[in-house]
């Protein structure tokens, strides 16, 4: 039975992982504020340490005790992923940062791991999260990882996420829009992303954890991708109604996806490891054709 400590893993994908964990037979351990109710009863073992706060982590994790396997679901700065470094060194096996498509500077190409952003060589500044957007932070804390742990690292990089469960309800808020027939605020539709299903990002994970010589930076997400323009024909043909789509301005405000170029990347390396990832027309329409009826029964 393996032990596995997931730093975070109580909502969205997330708590997927949990359940394939679980499903398994690992034997799992959940560390969070304990501030968000999860569904897992006494299957799993909880600690309570605030991710983000060194005198927490090492009053959490000051025992002795290994890990075959670490999810750090929760890292967002330097200095949170050196806390990880100096309190698990030589303590686990193996350690899958979920990083994110936000580490890359895009300009319209198609994006790979280490050719467009090497973490190994990354000069790394320290600080907390508040010192750092999103990006530079996941950034920095890839460098730290890949540059200090002596541990194996994998730094997964999803791009947007999609699901039914989804908290931010980025392809909820433009079904909403047609639906009331409100402007949708975007600069162009022309612009196209990745992204990638919750459940297809919780397997990825699952299945990174048995790939002990799987290290490194790797994309996940669909191999395809979708412009804004394809995702409002999709709702329209789900709603039956028009988008109205304007710049953003005084009167309209910029919306979720706004994206300021295109957005994605290429998944060749985790398909070149042995992992398919669902291709957009499996999973797409039929996540937006059960939000639209959501969303309806919600209007009534």
């Amino acid at each position: 039975m393996r032990r596995i400590l997931i730093l975070g893993g109580t909502r969205f994908f997330g708590k997927r992982l949990v359940q394939k964990l679980l499903d398994n037979g690992d034997d799992v351990t959940i560390a969070t504020r304990g501030e968000t109710d999860d569904p897992f009863g006494d299957d799993v073992q909880r600690r309570k340490v605030d991710r983000f706060s060194r005198d927490s982590m090492e009053q959490a994790f000051s025992g002795d005790e290994e890990w075959d396997l670490i999810y750090d679901q929760i890292c967002f700065s330097p200095d949170e992923a050196q806390d990880a470094c100096e309190l698990f060194k030589y303590r686990v096996k193996k350690y899958i940062l979920t990083s994110t498509l936000s580490v890359y500077n895009f300009d319209n190409k198609a994006k790979k791991e280490e050719k467009d952003f090497n973490p190994y060589d990354c000069q790394i500044k320290y600080g907390r999260k508040e010192k750092f957007s999103y990006g530079e932070g996941k950034r920095l804390a890839e460098a730290v990882l890949f540059q200090n742990a002596r541990f194996p690292v994998m730094a997964v990089r999803p791009p947007i996420v999609l699901g039914r469960d989804d908290y931010t309800e980025r392809l909820h808020y433009y079904v909403r829009k047609v639906l009331s027939e409100e402007v949708i605020g975007l600069d162009s539709t022309e612009r196209k992303a990745s992204f990638v299903e919750s459940e297809d990002l919780a397997q990825f994970l699952f299945w990174a954890g048995f790939k002990e010589d799987f290290t490194g930076p790797v994309n996940a997400s669909s191999p395809d991708q979708l412009s804004l323009k394809n995702i409002l024909g999709i709702i329209e043909g789900k709603t039956g109604k028009a988008a109205k789509v304007a710049p953003p301005d005084g009167t309209v405000e910029s919306s979720p996806m706004n994206f300021p170029v295109s957005i994605y990347q290429d998944v060749s390396l985790a398909e070149a490891a042995g992992y398919k990832f669902k291709k957009l027309a499996e999973w797409f329409e039929p996540l937006t054709e059960w939000i639209v009826k959501e969303e309806k029964a919600k209007q009534g």
